[in-house]
Order: structure tokens, then C-alpha cells, then sequence
């Protein structure tokens, strides 16, 4: 990843860059924003640049022995860390463990999301994690040498998916880390990283995706997909992708998630307006059948349709984000989503979708779940 190959960001680019030609080289960078704004390729060009022996003034060179080695990820002072699901069986314990398959997904696209990582493993059930034992293995690599480079960089996608013990006993790493060494947090919830190792980082926040970008990155995707949108199509999916290059792609590949996802809300308001408990029963049987990573969209799906539907009744397309299925759907649901329960509504999904990262049984969490929006929607 090259900093000229990242959507928009000029100004943060710009500003890596100008610190590396400056020599402030911050030991700890927690970066952070919303889903599919491009922290990680940040984080790789940031790093690439960093290790590349012949700086160009906008970019690493390409062609140095270390920019090759970054070209398949796999120089050997370029670290990684991301959540991994244990398996036993296969003496799959660590990262390093998942690595070749990490590179490749990687490689194939900068731009993600923990559900898309978690598929390309197969793993849906699960939901992921740094486990304690990373910690022992960050240390050991950290402590040693560096091989080709002037520093050794360690990138640590989703930080705050690291187990307490784990993070607890890189305290002392990240405070005072050897010599030439950089830390790079790459985080979708800064919040739950917990405080400690916080404190001990450098700030950078990215923000989302401009809209002017975004439609460039939309038009150059759907043009690879052979296709051309007319200009309004176009924007109105600027408009939904809202800053987010991952949703972007979703939208554009995943119709037919986003469709199921829509369905399936639809199937349970109508069960909950009726109250007919045999259906919310067969339903929580469909819902139990999808992996915890699908649940869990969904009901994150869910929440965004509520606050949708609530601001829709203001008339304010401008902060609206509904499709057009989305939308006649609305018309008449709308109407429900009221000042009386949207904070009840919201709530209440967002204990369902803690409820499966929990691992409480999915068929109670979705009946129950039923039984309460049958209540609220009344209000």
C-alpha cells in the first residue's frame, strides 16, 4: 500500500509524511475513525515510507529492497497483530499462526471489516480476539534486533479486541518500547481500548471519506464492475456509503445481504405489531441459524433502520441514508419510530446485539427481543 493508492485523506497523508521528513517518528500512534475510512492502508503506506530506503518526496520509492518485501507484506521488521479465533486442533494460537492467510486478504484489499476477515477464515461463528499469549510473542519480536530496516513497526488492528491480560502486560512495552520502535493501533472503538494503553499513544483521528473522493473511488469501482451509473445513482450512493469505502463496496456487491437484512426486519415488525408469537417463535429459529458475525450485522442493520426511520418522519433527506426498497418501507413504518420509544427501540437492540457478543443463546435473545419491540412499537 502507497499513500498515493489511499481514497482522499490528502491533508493527514501529507501530514505522516512531512513527519518523517521532520524526524518525529512518535513511538505509539493509536489510529482511529469509523469503519472503511482507511486507517490500515494509512497505517501500511505510513510504515512503507518509514522503512523505505529511498523517500520520494510524496511516496516510497516501489522499488527498494524493502518496498518489494512490502509488496507481499513480509518484511521481516513489519510486524502484525489482529484478532484470531483459537483453534486447537490446528496449533492455531497466535497471529503469526494465521499469517499467510492474513497477507493475503490483506493484499487483495486494503479496505475491510472484522466480519469480512473473521468469512475469509471461516469463521462467522466467532467473533475474535488478540488472545494473553499474543502479548508474550509481541514482546519477544520487540526485544529483538532489527533485521534490514532502521525501525521495527508493529500494527495492531483492533486493539481494543485484545484480552485484558494481553493488553495489560504491553504496558510497559508501549510506554518504553526499544529503541527505533513504532507502535501503530489501528481502532474502530478507541473507547474500549482501555486507558492505560491509551495514554500512552499519539491521537490520530481519521475522519470519513470526503464525498468528492468518494465518488471518484465509486465511479473507478463501477467502472472495473463494467458499469456506468447515470450521475444521480451515483451520488445517491455517495450519499449512503456516508464516508465509508467498505459500505460503499457492500452496496455495491452485497444487494443482496442488504435485501435478506431488510426482509428479515420487516418479518419481525409486522410479527411484533400482530403480536403473533408463533411467528416471532419461527423466526428466532432463522435468526439461531445465521453465524454470530451475520446476527450481529443484523441487528446493527436494525438499529441503523430505526434511527433512519425516526429522522425520516423530520423530512430531511439530507441525513437520510435509506435505499429506495428502504425507503418505501418507511412510508408507512415511520409513522412508529416516535419520540415515545426510538431510545427504547435502540436500546434494546443494541442489549440483543451484546447479548451475541456474549454468546447468550440466540434464539432467546431474539424472542425476547420480539416481545419487547411488540411492547414499545405501541407507544
Amino acid at each position: 500500500m502507497f499513500f498515493k493508492n489511499i481514497i482522499g485523506q490528502n491533508e493527514l497523508k501529507q501530514s505522516l509524511i512531512q513527519s518523517v521528513k521532520d524526524g518525529y517518528i512518535p513511538h505509539a500512534r493509536l489510529i482511529n475513525g469509523p469503519e472503511g475510512v482507511g486507517k490500515i492502508a494509512l497505517a501500511l503506506a505510513y510504515a512503507r515510507y518509514l522503512s523505505c530506503t529511498n523517500r520520494g518526496e510524496d511516496d516510497a520509492c516501489g522499488v527498494c529492497p524493502s518496498c518489494i518485501k512490502y509488496n507481499k507484506l513480509s518484511h521481516p521488521d513489519l510486524h502484525f497483530v489482529f484478532p484470531i479465533i483459537k483453534v486447537d486442533k490446528k496449533k492455531k494460537e497466535v497471529c503469526d499462526d494465521y499469517m499467510p492467510e492474513w497477507r493475503e486478504f490483506v493484499l487483495q484489499n486494503p479496505y475491510f471489516n472484522l466480519p469480512a476477515w473473521l468469512a475469509f477464515i471461516k469463521a462467522e461463528n466467532s467473533q475474535g480476539m488478540i488472545y494473553a499469549k499474543e502479548s508474550d510473542e509481541i514482546i519477544r519480536k520487540l526485544n529483538l534486533k532489527a533485521y534490514e530496516s532502521e525501525y521495527k513497526i508493529m500494527i495492531v488492528w483492533l486493539p481494543e479486541k485484545m484480552h485484558e491480560v494481553c493488553a495489560n502486560k504491553l504496558l510497559k512495552m508501549i510506554e518504553e518500547p526499544p529503541e527505533k520502535t513504532v507502535f501503530l493501533l489501528v481502532s474502530e472503538n478507541p473507547d474500549r481500548v482501555i486507558v492505560t494503553i491509551r495514554s500512552r499513544t499519539q491521537n490520530l483521528p481519521v475522519p470519513p471519506i470526503s464525498k468528492e473522493d468518494m465518488r471518484e473511488a465509486i465511479a473507478g469501482l463501477t467502472a472495473l464492475n463494467g458499469q456506468t451509473p447515470e450521475e444521480e445513482a451515483l451520488l445517491n450512493w455517495v450519499h449512503l456509503a456516508n464516508g465509508n469505502y467498505v459500505k460503499a463496496e457492500e452496496l455495491l456487491k452485497n444487494g443482496e445481504e442488504i435485501r435478506q437484512n431488510l426482509e428479515l426486519f420487516i418479518s419481525i415488525m409486522r410479527n411484533c405489531w400482530t403480536k403473533n408469537i408463533k411467528n416471532m417463535k419461527a423466526e428466532a429459529e432463522n435468526f439461531a441459524s445465521l453465524g454470530r458475525e451475520r446476527q450481529k450485522a443484523f441487528l446493527a442493520y436494525a438499529q441503523n433502520l430505526i434511527r433512519e426511520n425516526f429522522f425520516f418522519r423530520l423530512h430531511l433527506p439530507e441525513i437520510n441514508y435509506l435505499n429506495k426498497e428502504e425507503s418505501a418501507f418507511s412510508q408507512n413504518f415511520s409513522p412508529y419510530v416516535n419520540e415515545n420509544n426510538v431510545i427504547g427501540l435502540m436500546d434494546e437492540l443494541a442489549m440483543a446485539e451484546r447479548h451475541v457478543e456474549s454468546n447468550v443463546n440466540p434464539k432467546m435473545i431474539f424472542f425476547d427481543l420480539s416481545m419487547k419491540i411488540a411492547i414499545l412499537i405501541k407507544k
